[in-house]
């Protein structure tokens, strides 16, 4: 079976999309569209603006998303998924592209969480650290060990690759803990915020009425959500899963073994970068990926 796989925040990089827009008529007529939904020429940025340009919350989460699925959409009848998933944000496209969201409120759902979060993370100082060489359980006792701080796991990426969210103080803290317990490595990393932490909460109400208010429908192929890392087709379930996400973990290993053990034995990654085809070698090096 076919499998495909959409990165999440952190893929983007200048100049994503300018070759879909210059290459392809149809690419090109859903980037323009995007650039009216959105109501500023994201496009510009896409294609000329800085590193520091694309890491506005506002530009970033909408800019890979529009990569990924426009890059599923002029693949037309070539593109035949038998199962999805996206990693954070990814889900997103995933359920874009698998057709339970028009592109449109897929787009408006996107703008909204990454404002939401940019809000999120202005209430309280908060970052997030990955931590190399530890295993799940161990990472997670480290965790729970730190008592009046915020400070949980947030992305199951592979094994040996877990990250981190929280309080400044609690990730610094858990950085101490980890090491202490022979991670190979606890890195704070550079961004604004303790996603997939109990501190998206006010974020994940505000996503919530979106995400309420708009139309899902049953998808052409079961999505593998981030927070149980099951299939999925019905559309109240992706919903509630859907708000769930912010302040739950992505447990990207769990859903790449269960797409694997499901029949998965082909991956494709659709987006900027490469980084989710590095996680599923890693956690299943028996799979092709392409």
């Amino acid at each position: 079976m076919r499998a495909y796989v959409f990165p999440g925040q952190g893929a983007q990089f200048s100049g994503m999309g300018k070759d879909l827009y210059e290459q392809s008529a149809l690419a090109k007529e859903y980037f323009e569209k995007a650039n009216e939904i959105l109501g500023f020429r994201i496009t510009d940025l896409m294609f000329e603006g800085t590193a520091e340009d694309l890491k506005q919350t506002k530009v970033t989460q909408p800019a890979v998303f529009l990569h990924s699925v426009i890059s599923a959409i002029v693949l037309g009848d070539e593109f035949k998924p038998e199962m999805v998933a996206g990693h954070s944000l990814g889900e997103f496209s995933a359920l874009v592209s698998a057709k339970a969201l028009s592109f449109e409120d897929g787009l408006r759902l996107v703008s909204a969480r990454a404002q939401a979060m940019q809000k999120a993370c202005e209430i309280e100082p908060s970052t997030m650290a990955a931590v190399l060489g530890l295993s799940d359980e161990a990472v997670e006792e480290g965790c729970e060990s730190i008592k009046d701080l915020v400070v949980v796991p947030a992305n199951y990426n592979c094994p040996g690759q877990l990250v981190i969210s929280g309080s400044i103080e609690g990730i610094d803290k858990a950085c101490e803990v980890l090491k202490e317990k022979g991670a190979k490595r606890a890195l704070k990393l550079p961004v604004g915020g303790a996603f997939h932490s109990p501190l998206m909460q006010p974020a994940s109400e505000e996503l919530q009425a979106a995400i309420n208010a708009t139309t899902f429908s049953i998808p052409v192929c079961p999505v593998y959500q981030n927070v149980n890392a099951y299939p999925q087709t019905d559309p109240i379930a992706i919903k509630k899963n859907l708000i769930a996400q912010l302040t739950s973990p992505v447990r990207w290993t769990q859903t790449v073994k269960n797409m694997v053990a499901d029949g998965a034995v082909e991956f494709f990654e659709l987006g900027p970068g490469d980084v989710l085809k590095g996680l599923v070698k890693k956690i299943a090096p028996e799979v092709a990926v392409g």
